[in-house]
């Protein structure tokens, strides 16, 4: 897959906000952060699509025995979008902080403080633990494509379907962002005819940014879009196919949330719902486990 034919009609990426804590871990004991089990600890909801691709990440890599999960609340409990059960732990790690306790969150259970709350390095730095025999979600060479992926999704896709369903938005600014929505989604499609992964012939991270997307794209952003543009999205059969076939691998259906996302964004969203909101693309239900217990450790 070339980078080009992807970032080609990708617009300005906007500004987010900076992560309070962005520490790395790295390979060996001179970076004072360095990946040995058992060591950290990784905080998250799967109901927030960062949550949700780190969980996804974190069982394609089979860590579950060196880097155990705190599930957290889809629904943040304190002002600000802020977890009461991560407070201790951030102002352990800043001196008088004051500000939400937000996740997700990669701990040091030996320095009892935060490494990271930013969700793009954790998934990245989650790849440097040792494991089984598992193939890395960042092969060699492969870098520029990720990101170009993860623009695109962020970009071309996530922005995009906010604005086309934007509730006041002027109609010839829904209908150019619903544009670059699916000429977006047309590029995956032609690159996802006939091929298994974005990538190579393997899982990788860039599937894994496309998949917490598709799935954002129909249980979030498709409420706010009229039945025609749901129709249009839905049209691409190869790109739901993709994703079909994803959410059937363990993976990544057992933490689809379905009832924590709607509680989030039902929770969050100001706007109003539209008629895609009966028209669901896929059966993500079919694939969905329980939503696990959240004081699991």
């Amino acid at each position: 897959m070339s980078v080009s034919p992807l970032a080609a009609a990708s617009p300005v990426r906007r500004s987010a906000p900076a992560p309070v804590f962005r520490g790395r871990i790295g390979r060996d004991a001179r970076s004072g952060h360095y990946a040995v089990p058992h060591r950290y600890r990784l905080h998250l909801s799967a109901a927030c699509p960062g949550g949700l691709r780190l969980a996804a990440g974190h069982s394609l890599l089979g860590l579950d025995g060196s880097c155990p999960v705190v599930l957290l609340p889809a629904v943040p409990d304190c002002p600000g979008g802020g977890h009461a059960a991560l407070r201790p732990l951030y102002e352990a790690s800043a001196h008088h902080y004051t500000g939400p306790a937000l996740a997700p969150v990669l701990s040091d259970d030996w320095s009892g403080r935060i490494v990271s709350t930013h969700a793009p390095d954790i998934l990245r730095d989650l790849d440097r633990f040792p494991r089984d025999g598992r193939s890395s979600l960042y092969p060699s060479g492969t870098e520029s494509v990720i990101e170009a992926v993860q623009r695109i999704c962020a970009e071309g896709i996530e922005e995009s379907a906010q604005r086309a369903g934007r509730a006041g938005a002027d109609r010839a600014e829904q209908a150019a962002a619903l544009d670059v929505l699916l000429d977006t989604l047309g590029r995956l499609e032609r690159r996802l005819t006939g091929e298994e992964y974005l990538v190579g012939d393997r899982l990788t991270a860039a599937d894994i940014e496309l998949w917490v997307t598709l799935v954002q794209l129909d249980t979030v952003h498709r409420c706010h879009l009229d039945a025609s543009a749901v129709h249009r999205i839905a049209d691409h059969r190869a790109l739901w196919a993709y994703a079909r076939r994803l959410a059937a691998n363990p993976a990544f259906g057992r933490h689809l949330d379905l009832d924590g996302i709607s509680q989030r964004h039902h929770g969050r969203c100001q706007g109003l719902e539209a008629a895609g909101a009966a028209v669901q693309i896929l059966d993500w239900a079919a694939h969905a486990g329980n939503a696990p217990d959240a004081s699991r450790r």
